[in-house]
């Protein structure tokens, strides 16, 4: 397995360039409307595509992924809620392990029943530890996971949770407030974990401001994930509060 999209990601980190990736829920995408989708992303400088979500169709996250692959070459990560998501129709496997819950299912079981899928993959695999933080309401993750996320104010405890990941041999942290929370990743969070690591911070969560990327950027995440907000708004890059050459200026 080639370490092609990991290598960029830590060539970015180590230039401190700044990156912003779009989250694609196939959930809740009609295979119609993503050309559409695809070429607003490819009007701004978005670096990455993350597909996927926490209860997904069997079967739906495939059919998306290869009609995105038919209008993009942006590098397409495939953000798994199960190991049925997985598909070839993509570049790169988060390898998840949700390191804030203590359900085996989501710290070892689900990547287990993922080998034999991946054995024969193409797949670029990058293991990920994943932490859920509390972002004030109760999102899909911790429904399917029945996990409860870390509380806001426990920074030592994200902290040690993230650094004990990396031990273990995790290439990326994956701080998230969950899908729609109303409060993203705190800046003190950010930058706790990110004084405490070595390997690119992702963040995601909550994220609905240009004020909001910039602080999470600035605070030392290396990957912002927008999901929610562009979800809902196809305009939300060309918001003129989001002033996005402005945001150019900071990667």
């Amino acid at each position: 397995m080639q370490n092609e999209f990991y290598s960029f990601l830590e060539k970015a980190k180590a230039a401190k360039r700044k990156l912003i990736a779009v989250l694609l829920d196939p959930d809740k995408l009609d295979k119609e409307i993503i050309p559409t989708k695809i070429k607003n992303i490819h009007q701004h400088q978005i670096d990455l595509i993350f597909v996927g979500g926490s209860t997904v169709e069997n079967g739906q996250t495939q059919l998306i992924l290869k009609e995105i692959k038919k209008h993009t070459s942006l590098p397409i990560f495939i953000f798994p809620g199960d190991f049925s998501q997985i598909s070839e129709d993509a570049d790169v496997l988060l390898f998840l392990s949700l390191l804030s819950g203590r359900n085996p299912e989501y710290l070892i079981e689900q990547q287990i029943k993922a080998v034999p899928l991946l054995k024969k993959s193409n797949l670029e695999i990058i293991s990920t530890g994943y932490i859920l933080i509390d972002g004030g309401v109760k999102t899909a993750v911790q429904r399917v996971s029945e996990t409860k996320p870390i509380c806001q104010t426990e920074i030592d405890k994200v902290v040690n949770t993230a650094v004990a990941g990396m031990y273990l041999g995790k290439k990326m942290i994956y701080l998230e407030a969950g899908s729609g929370a109303k409060k993203a990743v705190s800046p003190e969070i950010i930058e706790n974990v990110s004084k405490n690591i070595s390997i690119p911070l992702i963040v995601g969560g909550g994220i609905r401001s240009q004020k909001q990327i910039e602080t999470a950027f600035s605070s030392g995440a290396d990957i912002v994930v927008i999901g929610t907000a562009f979800e809902e708004n196809d305009t939300f890059f060309e918001d003129k509060d989001l002033n996005f050459k402005n945001y150019e200026t900071i990667r």
